[in-house]
């Protein structure tokens, strides 16, 4: 079964990259802009239109929750991305560049889920997307009172483990969509 969710993981954030690289081509890296917290608050819109959609059973704009969690492992990686550029005040990184630190950052991200996925026995594939989501808003309600408390905690982890958490709780949720096909 571990090998599996390592391909499968892998196919979900080799998308991913492939939309972050499109954009990052039509847009450049216009996200270095943005604070921290400005990140956050577009990873809580993105969880919070999938939640609304979740409850309501329908939605008006046209990108489906799939999209949606694809732009929330985005955003978490660029926010991680960030986190380790904070010295650097370049406005534009060229994708070759970026690449090598999405990969970084996305196999770190891997290898935590892999370690937890041994703990756990893989308990996220009897989890619901919906019960995923709301784990995904929590971990973003902690993020935001650690951001409100300047990154200080007193015994628990900082924002980037919570971005990893949204990654792989964002992963789990469009491989059980079938976003994937291993």
């Amino acid at each position: 079964m571990e090998e599996k969710t390592v391909s499968e993981y892998r196919e979900v954030i080799s998308a991913c990259k492939m939309l972050f690289e499109k954009k990052t081509k039509d847009y450049g890296t216009a996200w270095r802009v943005l604070r921290l917290p400005s990140i956050t608050d577009q990873i809580f819109i993105k969880a919070q239109r999938i939640r609304s959609i979740q409850e309501k059973g329908t939605q008006k704009v046209g990108e489906d929750i799939k999209g949606e969690f694809v732009a929330i492992i985005n955003y978490c990686l660029m926010a991680i991305i960030q986190i380790n550029l904070k010295n650097d005040e370049r406005m534009e990184i060229p994708f070759e560049e970026l690449e090598i630190l999405y990969d970084k950052y996305a196999d770190a991200t891997r290898d935590l889920l892999m370690d937890k996925n041994h703990d756990y026995g893989e308990a996220w594939r009897e989890m619901r997307v919906n019960s995923m989501t709301d784990i995904i808003l929590m971990k973003l309600m902690r993020t935001k009172q650690i951001e409100d408390n300047d990154g200080e905690t007193l015994v628990s982890e900082g924002v980037e483990a919570n971005y990893q958490d949204m990654i792989n709780y964002s992963v789990f949720c469009l491989i059980k969509l079938n976003f994937v096909k291993v």
